[in-house]
């Protein structure tokens, strides 16, 4: 019996390429994304990748907590028992913006909405795993538990996402913590060739600069943490690869830090 894997973000990029190569595991994929299309054409190709097993499908926005509890109650509903959630969705927001929820927009949809989520289907996650996509940029931004909302006037796109980056490693680091029964881990995957970034210099170097990883290179690593023997994974560690945990930046290590946002998003999500 293969297992049950959800993937936010899963209609492109890194969340599509390993949603495929789950499928052709024959592991039974949920895909989640904002786009209709994309998660369309996203589905086409998992399927195909499974070998006609139709994977489920959601379409969500993760700049709102509405959306993401009406995702967590399907979810809840329909799958009897979910072993991996790849905590894969995000992106970069070039200009200020707050949400209706009222929070910074990259720090909503990179972290606080996952955060959400996971709490939501936290009991249906029991001696399970969630993979939590984060990034190397968390070197760029440290988060602010009292400053959820961001500043209009100091934003900075590089920041704020860098900052969503490190809250997703201090996360999966606290829920090892707090959730020991479920394995809890985050990973840099390359600096990825995709539709990625704010403005169209940014969008063109993530096309086209050489050297970068493609999203099957990056999708194994995430499928490789959702999949290999607990005992060789290191509990709420960061991976930028296949050997031992990588030590991220002072702040995204930050033992206090960790708990305190945990604390803080938990009372700002409900």
């Amino acid at each position: 019996m293969g297992r049950t894997i959800v993937v936010t973000g899963g209609s492109s990029g890194v969340g599509l390429a390993a949603a495929e190569q789950f499928a052709a595991l024959g592991d039974d994929v949920v895909l989640v994304g904002r786009d209709p299309q994309r998660l369309a054409a996203a589905v086409a190709r998992v399927r195909e990748a499974g070998g006609g097993r139709e994977p489920g499908r959601f379409r969500a926005d993760f700049e709102s907590f509405a959306e993401v509890r009406t995702l967590a109650d399907h979810l809840l509903t329909s799958l009897p028992r979910i072993d991996v959630l790849a905590n894969n969705a995000g992106g970069m927001v070039g200009e200020y913006r707050r949400t209706a929820d009222g929070f910074e927009a990259t720090m909503q949809g990179n972290h606080l909405s996952p955060f959400l989520l996971t709490s939501l289907l936290r009991e249906r996650l029991r001696d399970a795993r969630v993979v939590n996509t984060a990034s190397r940029a968390h070197v760029q931004g440290k988060p602010d538990p009292e400053r959820l909302a961001g500043d209009p006037e100091k934003y900075s796109a590089w920041q704020a996402y860098g900052a969503s980056k490190a809250a997703n490693i201090l996360f999966a680091a606290e829920a090892a913590r707090r959730w020991p029964d479920i394995t809890s881990v985050s990973f840099h995957p390359g600096v990825v060739r995709s539709n990625f970034g704010a403005g169209r210099v940014v969008r063109l170097f993530y096309k086209y600069a050489p050297g970068l990883v493609t999203p099957e290179k990056a999708g194994e690593l995430l499928v490789w943490l959702s999949t290999a023997p607990k005992a060789d994974l290191v509990q709420g560690g960061y991976y930028v690869g296949r050997d031992k945990p990588a030590e991220p930046a002072p702040h995204a290590r930050d033992d206090a830090l960790a708990a305190k946002l945990w604390e803080r998003i938990a009372e700002a999500t409900g």
